[in-house]
This record gives structure tokens, C-alpha cells and sequence, in this order.
């Protein structure tokens, strides 16, 4: 990435903006090439280093068809389901626990 230009915090030019900037304003980066980068300063550690696109090269962000939206919804059904007890936790189950809390603290259940 040595040839891209490099920008402070807060300075770079207008036409260009990071990944979440374009999708807010629903584009996409669309396979180009980073036009440059930004370098935010840290005290401690190395700078955090954000890259920058075109806007007028971003194409449009591509449309949710049924099938993607079948295919998420099944892998969020996949990430709340217990796999020790096999019931809907109502959330993402954290990947650190591997279950939902009740089978996770089962002698705090008892308890209360």
C-alpha cells in the first residue's frame, strides 16, 4: 500500500469515503482499487488506518433477493440454537460459551 496517498484524520478530500460511509449511502466499493488511506494517531500504539474509495467509481449496493434472505435467516436461526439443549435462545449465542446461560449456569437456575 506504499503508493496510495496518505491523509490525517479528518482531512482527506471530498469524493472519497471508507466502506461504511458508502454503504450508508447505499453504494459499495464495486472491486476498484483503495484510492488512499487515512491515519488516525494513537498515543500508545500505531495509528488506525481506514481505507478510502472513489464515490463516482461505487456502484450500487445489490438488492436482498429471497434466497439471500432465506440463507440469513437460517443462519441466524443456526446461531441462537442451543446445540446442548436445542432450544431458541432468543439471542446470538456467544461463540466463548458455546450454549445459552441456563445450560451454561445450570446451578444458578437451581438456586433462585
Amino acid at each position: 500500500m506504499g503508493s496510495v496517498p496518505v491523509y490525517r484524520w479528518r482531512l482527506a478530500p471530498d469524493g472519497l469515503a471508507t466502506r461504511r460511509q458508502l454503504r450508508a449511502i447505499g453504494l459499495r466499493p464495486g472491486g476498484q482499487d483503495v484510492a488512499a488511506q487515512i491515519e488516525r494517531p494513537r498515543r500508545r500504539r500505531g495509528p488506525l488506518i481506514a481505507y478510502l474509495y472513489s464515490i463516482e467509481q461505487a456502484k450500487p449496493v445489490r438488492p436482498m433477493t429471497p434466497a439471500k434472505r432465506a440463507a440469513l435467516a437460517k443462519a441466524n436461526a443456526a446461531r441462537r440454537t442451543c446445540p446442548e439443549c436445542g432450544r431458541d435462545a432468543g439471542y446470538a449465542i456467544s461463540p466463548s460459551l458455546g450454549m445459552c446461560a441456563p445450560c451454561a449456569y445450570p446451578e444458578e437456575q437451581r438456586a433462585a
